[in-house]
């Protein structure tokens, strides 16, 4: 008896680093996939060693070997959408780059990664320049903290003035959409800008949540926004619907101790299906 194959699961493909401790890179945006009802698929562009009190080494993979990861994905299941995360060199980048124009990938969400939650700092300089002309132009949506943004715009953000001139920078240098992470300002306010071309700057505001475990925190972001995208949504809902589920697992995982330092989110608080796509 044959069974007609009818439905199809929606696919996110990360391209982004993997992370020995489990919290951030590939291993948190596979989590998130999952939790979302989407089906995860990776293609490593480096090896770190690390756990939840820094980052000890990283070992970049091959370009050709990442080209052949995201080829022999993409020729055979397809994404619906993509989250390029860690990109730790313009070769690396430039092979991103390639793969996105050769299998016309689209909703691409770019989460500029350049400084672990450690404060270590996960990108080489000349590749800071590349990413700009590369992949800004080709992402949907790119995510970076305050201070991926400073290193970006060449200058210290300490006010939400501050983040939406930087936002608005963004946008000039080629980016199509900006969501600019406010969560390293002051206060017990948390705010984020959404900045579009054409719209309204969209500010999202939501009480800070006080925990120690907040690693791979933009990662999980990134990659919700990505999922949601894949699943239908509009990229401000994708954004909204993105920003809290990360709330949620931050709470769910304040209080556990997982290391000795800034522990991961609880992916996991509430996990759904697998959602099917009819075919």
């Amino acid at each position: 008896m044959t069974i007609e194959l009818t439905h199809h699961y929606p696919r996110v493909l990360s391209i982004a680093g993997s992370d020995s401790g489990g919290g951030a890179g590939i291993q948190a945006d596979l989590k998130t996939f999952s939790a979302l009802g989407c089906f995860g698929m990776t293609a490593i562009t480096a090896l770190t060693a690390q756990n939840t009190c820094g980052v000890r080494a990283i070992h970049a993979v091959p370009p050709e070997m990442l080209r052949d990861q995201m080829d022999a994905v993409l020729e055979d299941i397809g994404a619906d959408a993509v989250k390029v995360g860690m990109l730790h060199a313009p070769d690396i980048v430039r092979t991103v780059a390639q793969a996105i124009d050769r299998h016309q990938l689209q909703r691409v969400v770019f989460d500029p990664v350049m400084v672990a939650t450690s404060g270590a700092k996960l990108i080489d300089d000349p590749a800071i320049a590349v990413l700009v002309t590369e992949l800004f132009p080709r992402a949907t949506l790119i995510t970076p903290n305050l201070d991926e943004a400073a290193l970006l715009v060449g200058r210290p953000l300490h006010t939400p003035q501050d983040m939406a001139l930087a936002a608005a920078e963004l946008l000039a240098c080629g980016a199509r959409a900006v969501l600019l992470k406010g969560g390293h300002l002051a206060g017990e306010v948390v705010t984020d800008l959404l900045l579009m071309p054409g719209r309204e700057p969209l500010w999202m505001h939501a009480p800070r949540i006080h925990t120690a475990n907040t690693h791979g925190t933009g990662c999980t972001l990134s990659s919700a926004i990505a999922a949601y995208l894949a699943l239908g949504a509009s990229l401000p809902d994708a954004v909204q619907q993105a920003r809290e589920f990360v709330r949620q697992a931050l709470q769910a995982g304040a209080s556990v101790q997982t290391g000795q330092g800034s522990g991961p989110l609880n992916h996991g608080f509430a996990p759904l299906p697998m959602r099917l796509f009819r075919t």
